[in-house]
């Protein structure tokens, strides 16, 4: 049964593994994908409902809608993309693939997360703004649908083709080949281990978050890690600027961390959690001593700062004294912040915390976008 924005199905998922696989490892070998960093989405293509006024032997126009990966529908918040699949899709079908902001001067764009996250907007005059200022993009790594076709039981080897058959730059429906800038583009692959290797260090230079290996002979499984995925592992000693307290009123819930700039000051870069319910509580006992408090022995007020996420959210945090270092596993980086939640390896107490600064972070070589997407 084909999917539809009615009925929209949940995306296959990846599972993470410490390094690129070779392809005789599954049955069948692999295909490589780059692993872009952006807001998964599946595309509806649908016919709209006929006009009894129109010409019967014209076809009815494509309607789009734009699910997330909980299924949600992202449609209002994208117009321009909206706009440009209606025009772009040679006809009804579902894509799946991942929707990206592009940032930077021409021959040096990157990804740029944060403009993507400011696309999920409440205010229509907020998106509409945005829709010019920071367009965004997609790019199709597969496709499960097309006109009356179902393609989920089909080998995903076969997918892939049908894919660039449908979608490759001398088959879209405006008839160009399209640049770094064309609003729809289809992702690059390979079975060449060595160059998805290579990938997973040169792409990471423009936003990109690792390689993604696909079983060739796989059907798309919906909600089922299919798909294995290699992202960047990295470790750093930071400062634990304090903790939220569990969601239960129990124990800790996050730390929140530190480093220090170049002119010294300490900047919150993001929180580590993850904790087992034993080790929460434990994290109480052995923070107590470093709690900040003032003359009177009472712990100091402290909160992170609101956003639009965040502004019906308590950000309170117990403050402690800039002592405690610890050292984290990361990902990458975005901006001066950790992109993603880390993990907690070990405590430093090796380590002084004024030595924890931002020149320990790698920083990956610059690559240009465009390349990519080519």
């Amino acid at each position: 049964m084909i999917p539809t924005a009615a009925d929209p199905l949940v995306p296959m998922l990846a599972k993470a593994v410490a390094q690129v696989p070779e392809p005789d490892s599954v049955e069948g070998g692999l295909l490589y994908e780059p692993k872009w960093d952006g807001f998964r989405g599946i595309v509806y293509a649908e016919r709209a409902a006929v006009d009894p006024a129109a010409d019967p032997t014209a076809p009815a126009p494509l309607t789009v809608e734009i699910g997330s990966r909980g299924s949600k529908m992202l449609t209002r918040y994208l117009p321009e993309l909206v706009e440009a699949l209606t025009h772009l899709l040679p006809g009804p079908c579902v894509l799946d693939g991942e929707i990206v902001v592009r940032a930077g001067e021409p021959g040096h764009e990157r990804l740029d997360w944060d403009a993507l996250g400011q696309r999920i907007h409440p205010a229509a005059s907020r998106v509409a703004k945005l829709s010019v200022e920071t367009p965004a993009m997609f790019v199709a790594f597969d496709l499960l649908a097309l006109g009356d076709r179902d393609l989920l039981e089909t080998p995903f080897a076969d997918r892939r083709a049908l894919l660039l058959e449908t979608l490759g730059p001398d088959r879209r429906a405006d008839g160009t080949a399209g640049g770094a800038d064309h609003p729809l583009h289809v992702s690059q692959a390979t079975d060449d281990v060595a160059v998805a290797r290579r990938w997973l260090t040169e792409f990471e230079g423009a936003g990109l978050d690792g390689v993604v290996a696909k079983p060739t002979r796989a059907s798309y499984a919906p909600g089922k890690r299919t798909m294995l995925k290699v992202k960047h592992h990295r470790t750093a000693d930071v400062v634990v600027l304090g903790y939220r307290v569990h969601k239960s009123g129990s124990g800790v819930g996050s730390l929140l961390l530190g480093l220090y700039d170049a002119q010294g000051e300490l900047r919150n870069v993001g929180g580590a959690s993850a904790f087992s319910d034993a080790r929460r509580l434990e994290l109480v006992d052995e923070l107590a001593p470093f709690v900040d408090r003032d003359a009177d022995g009472e712990v100091r007020h402290a909160e992170t700062e609101r956003s639009r996420f965040s502004s019906g959210k308590d950000v309170s945090f117990v403050p402690l004294r800039p002592e405690r270092v610890v050292e984290v596993r990361y990902d990458q980086m975005e901006g001066s912040r950790f992109r993603h939640t880390v993990q907690v390896e070990r405590w430093r107490d090796d380590r002084e915390a004024r030595s924890c600064g931002f020149d320990q972070l790698e920083v990956p070589a610059a690559y240009d976008l465009g390349e990519v997407l080519a």
